[in-house]
């Protein structure tokens, strides 16, 4: 199982910024595709960014211009640098590794099969 350990939220007003770190456990990352998959209240988990094992990176529209993906293989993590947060950017971020991200495409929840405990991002005045 390529399961993943996220950290890094919490409560920001809105306009602020966070970044979240992704980690794997027991295993390294560098032949890995990884997402980030943002679970709102009452909501369906979707994938919003990826990157490729190469850096390639991969963004939904509602997230484009504000949040970056990034990866440090030497650090074993992969980062989402979230700015300009929205009140509905609150939800539990999760990072799953995921292939779909090498051919251009958002990961899929269906698709995955390990995930980890997410982290809570809550955007509030």
């Amino acid at each position: 199982q390529t399961q993943l350990v996220e950290s890094g939220g919490g409560l920001v007003q809105p306009g602020g910024f966070l970044r979240l770190s992704c980690v794997p456990s027991g295993f390294t990352m560098d032949y890995y595709a990884i997402g980030w998959l943002p679970q709102p209240p009452g909501k369906e988990r979707e994938g919003v960014s990826c990157i490729s094992i190469v850096g390639g990176t991969v963004s939904a529209d509602s997230v484009k211009g504000r949040f970056t993906i990034s990866r440090d293989n030497a650090k074993n993590t992969v980062y989402l640098q979230m700015n300009s947060l929205k009140p509905e950017d609150t939800a539990v971020y999760y990072c799953a590794a995921d292939p779909r991200c090498e051919v251009g495409r958002l990961p899929k929840p269906a698709d995955i099969d390990s995930w980890g405990q997410g982290t809570q991002v809550t955007v509030s005045s």
